[in-house]
């Protein structure tokens, strides 16, 4: 962002807030642009033009190439494959088994994942693992599914497979057209870094990556291939959602409830994105001090507010606040001075 941006930028509001007992503890500001498939805005809040790294919510237009070169058909790809490769699961068994059963069945093995270890952030995987003595593995990782997409679509190309997280290398090149096609920018001189797995980070205005997002949930100006992609991934999603998120994740459970009217996606730093096939909207947040608690009261909001989902649904979507014995203490919830 520009210091003249800065300075012109519109201030992110109060969107999501925290209570303990009687009281607000804690609030967050956030902002978030709801867009159709041809650009026109349906909802704005805060400032959707600053340059914003979708991280880990944007995984389900980085998994187009997966569709749209084939490899998605060459491999004979499952719901929930294409699901994980939309997913930041949580590295529960199934999760786990399932990429290494597709690993093996495109040649690789989890040494040709470079995405690095992490433990899995399921509690109760996670101990069942060190209880096992068993180290965690790239298979752990909770972008693993992402990355054997992209080893899937190097495979069915034949690039290598190595230094498939390079900016420069083929597969990469593929997701920043699709980036640059389903945006309407030219992302040549955009802010760029390295997203926690290791791949290109891609900064795009918040409004343009909800363009993004609607033209996933319509994608009837594309090309075919693309269409075909767009309609598989929400889909697979749809029919998946514990692959995409994981027991008691917000992803998985608000897209249980949503049963395909929408679907969501978290990512790093309160970034959340969303589709809606049925309205031919997308839509992104991000929260301004990278809350994903805040992120998710937003998200149900935002669903709410285009009635894709009851005020009851949304309601039973916050996430309660518990203390060490399980007692409710608070909530996370949309701020009641929320302009929208």
């Amino acid at each position: 962002m520009t210091q003249a941006h800065a300075e012109s930028a519109p201030a992110s509001p109060i969107l999501a807030e925290v209570t303990r007992g009687d009281m607000v503890e804690s609030r967050h500001r956030a902002s978030l642009a709801v867009v159709d498939a041809a650009g026109r805005v349906v909802l704005s809040v805060g400032d959707v033009d600053a340059p914003v790294y979708g991280r880990s919510a944007i995984k389900p237009l980085q998994a187009l190439p997966l569709l749209e070169t084939g490899a998605a058909a060459a491999f004979g790809l499952s719901d929930a494959e294409i699901a994980l490769a939309c997913a930041s699961h949580s590295g529960e068994a199934r999760h786990v088994d399932t990429v290494a059963a597709w690993l093996a069945r495109i040649g690789c093995s989890p040494e040709d994942l470079e995405c690095g270890t992490h433990l899995p952030y399921n509690e109760a995987a996670m101990v069942a693992l060190l209880r096992s003595g068993a180290e965690p593995s790239t298979l752990h990782n909770n972008c693993s599914g992402k990355h054997t997409g992209f080893l899937s679509v190097a495979r069915h190309l034949g690039v290598p497979t190595k230094g498939y997280i390079r900016y420069d290398h083929p597969v990469q090149q593929r997701i920043l057209g699709v980036f640059e096609s389903m945006t309407g920018l030219d992302l040549s001189a955009a802010p760029r870094g390295i997203d926690g797995c290791g791949i290109p980070v891609i900064a795009m205005p918040l409004g343009n990556t909800a363009l993004a997002m609607a033209r996933l949930a319509d994608p009837r100006d594309q090309p075919e291939a693309r269409q075909a992609a767009s309609a598989r991934i929400l889909q697979a999603m749809a029919a998946e959602p514990f692959m995409v998120a994981g027991s008691e994740r917000y992803c998985t459970r608000a897209m249980r409830v949503l049963k395909g009217r929408a679907v969501v996606k978290t990512g790093a730093e309160g970034v959340y994105c969303g589709a809606i096939p049925g309205e031919g909207l997308g839509f992104a947040i991000k929260a301004e001090d990278g809350a994903s608690r805040a992120a998710e009261a937003v998200c149900g909001q935002v669903l709410h507010r285009l009635g894709v989902l009851s005020a009851e649904e949304a309601t039973a979507l916050t996430s309660p606040i518990r203390n060490r014995a399980g007692i409710e203490t608070g909530q996370v919830r949309p701020a009641a001075s929320a302009p929208f």
